[in-house]
């Protein structure tokens, strides 16, 4: 966990530009605030967030949890890396389940084909923050995903409902981060904010991280629908005349299994995934997940209420 592979001599390269900001954003937080939590959902953003921590306190251990918003609507192959990583490292692992709160009548699910779990995540999420107290959430949105996501700070505050008001940030002049906050409220910290999908993959490279296999091309049973292929999985119900089919896909991003599409692709290294994504043009959200297809201003609506 030492300097890897994205430093050269005394000049830094891009990447070690990006890392070296990261880690100081990290470091800041655990200086700064009294319990944090790290939003992980085994996805390659929070994968690389969690290595970033690893190194910041290197060689002692990441001196937060881990916290996973559980739709129950997972791929088995990202929830297989999640408790692996957990087991190898020791980390302590937070689940916020939304079954939990289905079960306990906080929510209503929706039912039929189409339906999504993806929108109670807010509601598990705040609890969560709750019930443990957290006051800062590293979270691993960048600003090259989506247009919401490119008007927050760094450090976002959100009120005591978690709400985000866009019209209200903070400024952050030369890398100086206010974390002022009153009891019951608290900040979202976004330390892969000036990160793109590109510097992703190429930091993945760099440092060997290991992602979920789904990352990768693979044969999978798909189905199309509405320019996107979903994988056929035990959550995901069908219309009247769909029909699965098989492909060789592979997915950008990773989120609740029933609005999470992949995309064609023959890209089975990390080297191939990089080469593809060089000449795209197309963010991964917008290409592969049929939650941001809402509205033109879907995803800054649910960032008011308090998702991610």
């Amino acid at each position: 966990m030492q300097d890897g592979p994205v430093h050269h001599g005394y000049e830094l390269t891009h990447l070690a530009a990006l890392e070296a900001e990261s880690v100081h954003i990290i470091r800041e937080v655990a200086a700064t605030f009294e319990r944090p939590v790290l939003l992980f959902s085994g996805g390659k953003d929070s994968v690389v967030m969690f290595h970033l921590a690893q190194k910041a306190f290197w060689p002692a251990p990441v001196p937060f949890p881990l916290m996973h918003v559980d739709t129950g609507h997972n791929f088995d192959e990202v929830i297989a890396y999640r408790d692996r990583v957990v087991a190898q490292t020791g980390v302590r692992l937070v689940v916020s389940s939304v079954q939990d709160d289905i079960d306990a009548g906080r929510v209503v699910e929706d039912t039929g084909p189409g339906a999504s779990r993806n929108r109670l995540q807010t509601t598990a999420l705040l609890r969560g923050i709750r019930e443990h107290r957290f006051d800062a959430v590293f979270g691993g949105a960048r600003r090259d995903e989506e247009k919401a996501r490119a008007k927050e700070r760094v450090f976002s505050f959100r009120d005591e409902f978690g709400a985000w008001d866009p019209r209200a940030q903070r400024p952050e002049l030369w890398h100086l981060y206010n974390g002022r906050h009153h009891r019951g409220e608290h900040i979202r910290v976004f330390p892969l904010s000036n990160w793109t999908e590109l510097d992703i993959w190429q930091y993945i490279a760099a440092e060997e991280i290991e992602l979920p296999p789904i990352y990768y091309a693979h044969d999978r049973e798909v189905v199309p629908r509405d320019g996107m292929l979903l994988a056929k999985t035990r959550f995901l119900q069908t219309y009247p005349g769909e029909a699965a089919q098989t492909e060789r896909v592979r997915f950008r991003t990773v989120g609740d299994a029933t609005c999470t599409g992949c995309v064609r692709s023959d890209a089975d290294t990390v080297d191939k995934v990089i080469a593809e994504i060089e000449v795209t043009r197309v963010t991964e959200r917008g290409a592969t997940r049929a939650d941001d297809r809402i509205s033109e201003a879907g995803m800054e609506d649910r960032k008011k209420e308090g998702y991610f």
